[in-house]
């Protein structure tokens, strides 16, 4: 039995809006790990950083000085956020075994993708082993890269009587399928399309000082969606492909401004968003899952966006919707716990990857370690 480590999982998502820490402590290896949460924390990326994000995501252009000023700023903020962490749990950097970082996603196309970060700054910024780039080993063995979390769904939330959808609504939607006492190689994860990317852009081409995200759906709320535009996004390309599959931001506002969802007033605009991430999601469960499963477990930023909520249960009335918090885990927290299971299982020189997931032809050890200086 490995002894007990401490790792900080290091996540910022396709939303941009900031890193989540989650310091684990985690005993076991393998599919026998479990994982106590010490403390999450989420630190804000600075309004400037979030703009240069988003303008390099969205114009696929940026000098060499750009891109890289841009990685040592990531990574910059990457470590803040871990100082803060550690001082609210009251922890110093030498009690970590390790920082398992996601990095920042700037491109996804299988078998490209980029998630930028600067692991050597990092690690010299918190004198602590950095585990990162977690994607290309994956996408080398020919698979999509994503999703990379059914691994730590697996570990943490299978159940030998009820099959669950875990569902993650961030920038984009993802779910992992977990049939009721399932082994590992049964798993089905993809990306079902947009969760929140669609809503977030809208809100920062109204208002691009603002928060950049519609508080609770409540603009959405207030209008009702345009079905002849929900219909040409969903009959788009993506959304025919079978698993597994995953996509990005930029392509999901693309099919949605190809479908004229760009010349709609902002209110219907959020609506008809919200109502894509809602029928999207309960359509892939309806088309590639076994069965409809037992309940569905949501996370994310978008689990806190009251219309989405509203219309996933109107599109599954059957099925229990629950927030994954009243099974112990913070739904913020959720995706920086994946990565550190992640890590913790590089480590140990498991591989975590779920060929069955990401369409990889073996599975492989994920990402690279760069020693603590």
């Amino acid at each position: 039995m490995v002894d007990q480590r401490l790792i900080a999982g290091a996540m910022s998502g396709t939303s941009a809006d900031g890193v989540d820490i989650a310091i684990c402590a985690i005993a076991g290896r393998g599919l026998g790990m479990s994982q106590r949460l010490l403390v999450h924390h989420a630190e804000p990326y600075p309004a400037d950083l979030r703009r240069a994000i988003f303008q390099i995501r969205a114009t696929g252009q940026a000098t060499l000085s750009e891109l890289a000023e841009l990685g040592r700023a990531i990574s910059l903020s990457y470590a803040q956020a871990i100082h803060i962490a550690l001082t609210k749990a009251n922890l110093r950097t030498t009690d970590l075994t390790a920082i398992a970082a996601h990095g920042q996603t700037l491109f996804h196309a299988p078998p490209l993708t980029i998630q930028w970060l600067d692991a050597a700054l990092l690690a010299c910024e918190t004198h602590c082993t950095v585990i990162s780039d977690f994607r290309r080993a994956d996408c080398a063995a020919g698979g999509q890269g994503a999703p990379l979390v059914p691994f730590a769904d697996y570990v943490l939330f299978r159940d030998a009587k009820r099959s669950r959808a875990l569902v993650n609504l961030g920038g984009i939607a993802n779910a992992t399928i977990l049939p009721a006492n399932a082994g590992i190689e049964s798993l089905i994860a993809f990306d079902t399309g947009p969760a929140n990317c669609i809503s977030d852009h809208l809100m920062r081409r109204h208002d691009p000082n603002g928060a950049g995200v519609d508080i609770d759906g409540a603009i959405a709320a207030t209008a009702s969606p345009n079905l002849a535009v929900v219909d040409r996004v969903l009959g788009s390309a993506y959304f025919l492909k079978k698993p597994p599959k995953s996509t990005d931001g930029p392509e999901m506002i693309a099919a949605f401004n190809d479908a004229g969802g760009g010349d709609l007033s902002l209110s219907t605009a959020l609506a008809t968003a919200c109502q894509i991430t809602a029928s999207a999601l309960a359509e892939a469960l309806r088309k590639f899952s076994p069965r409809l499963p037992d309940e569905v477990i949501v996370s994310g930023g978008g689990a806190n966006n009251l219309t989405i909520m509203r219309m996933l249960q109107r599109e599954l009335p059957r099925v229990p919707i629950r927030e994954i918090d009243e099974l112990g885990v913070p739904g913020a927290a959720k995706e920086a716990i994946a990565f550190a299971l992640l890590g913790a299982a590089t480590l140990d020189g498991e591989p975590a990857n779920v060929p069955s997931c990401t369409g990889a032809n073996r599975a492989v050890v994920l990402g690279t370690i760069t020693p603590r200086p």
